[in-house]
């Protein structure tokens, strides 16, 4: 098999992430009832972290040893990557140890580079540019509670980051579509998004505008790593664009609160928000491991089942 790497949520096809949420419900309901499951033994994923990292940590290590493989957990700060070494040597090197990588770290520029040297697959964890496992697991968890997400709308209240410009890719994708609202200067950069002319999106000044008649409603912290400097402006920036009881009021009644966490009560969410009946975020953090496994399956297997 050539080798496949997922560096953006369009790297795959949608056909091929489908085939992800089907082995994920599998995979899921086998974990929940006890079944093991080891189809990567004496497999090894190597984790690369130079950003902070609770649930990308946990959901890789926890899931490729639940699959039957080992995880090695590398900080930047305590290998050679962190005094110098070339990416391209490390990828040359990383990947002749072990089966499989994942790159938690800031410019897509690097991971990128990595892939390129790398003769194993490689998952992006976060950079500053996408999530491709976040939105995995969101639209996991869509389908999970609501079915198709086809057809619907996805609002996103924030700033424009990684999680939503991963929103965006996945909206070509699947179909549907994403009404962002962010303050004045934090809009959307369609380059930097990667889409180049898109109908699956939408920007509202007004936030209650976006939010109006959507099936999901989601947000992110307002001040993302690596922007800690800009914290004090962008909580003035912002402070219109709460996720609240009254924002949710303006979507179906039905719709749901999703959250990448961490969060920050009385920033971005209201706590009326993120702990009440319509916020599914423990679930969407859940299937990080999950619909994980799956892909750590197809990047070394293939489609497994199928």
């Amino acid at each position: 098999m050539p080798v496949r790497h997922f560096l953006q949520f369009k790297d795959l096809t949608r056909a091929e992430h489908e085939h992800l949420f089907q082995r994920t419900k599998i995979i899921k309901q086998q974990f929940k009832a006890y079944q093991q499951y080891w189809p990567l033994i004496d497999r090894t994923l190597v984790m690369i972290f130079e950003k902070a990292s609770t649930r990308t940590r946990l959901s890789f290590e926890a899931g490729m040893q639940q699959l039957g493989g080992s995880a090695i957990y590398l900080n930047t700060r305590d290998s050679q990557l962190g005094r110098g070494e070339p990416v391209e040597d490390a990828a040359q090197v990383i990947s002749r140890m072990s089966d499989l990588v994942m790159i938690r770290t800031f410019e897509q520029d690097i991971i990128e580079r990595f892939a390129s040297n790398s003769r194993v697959p490689v998952i992006n964890g976060l950079t500053n540019e996408y999530h491709p496992c976040q939105i995995l697991a969101d639209i996991y968890t869509f389908i999970e509670q609501r079915g198709s997400i086809a057809g619907k709308t996805v609002a996103w209240i924030g700033d424009s980051n990684n999680v939503c410009n991963t929103w965006l890719q996945a909206a070509e994708i699947f179909g549907f579509n994403v009404h962002v609202s962010t303050p004045p200067g934090y809009e959307v950069e369609p380059e930097r998004a990667g889409l180049y002319g898109t109908d699956h999106y939408e920007e509202f000044a007004d936030p209650l505008e976006a939010a109006h008649d959507a099936d999901l409603v989601t947000t992110d912290v307002w001040t993302s790593m690596g922007f800690e400097a800009e914290n004090e402006e962008r909580l003035r920036d912002f402070e219109d664009w709460q996720v609240d009881a009254e924002m949710m009021r303006q979507a179906k009644p039905d719709a749901l609160f999703m959250h990448c966490l961490p969060a920050h009560r009385g920033e971005e969410v209201a706590a009326e928000v993120i702990d009440g009946p319509q916020s599914v975020v423990w679930d969407e953090a859940e299937n990080r491991l999950h619909i994980q496994k799956a892909l750590m399956e197809f990047l070394l297997l293939g489609k497994v089942g199928s």
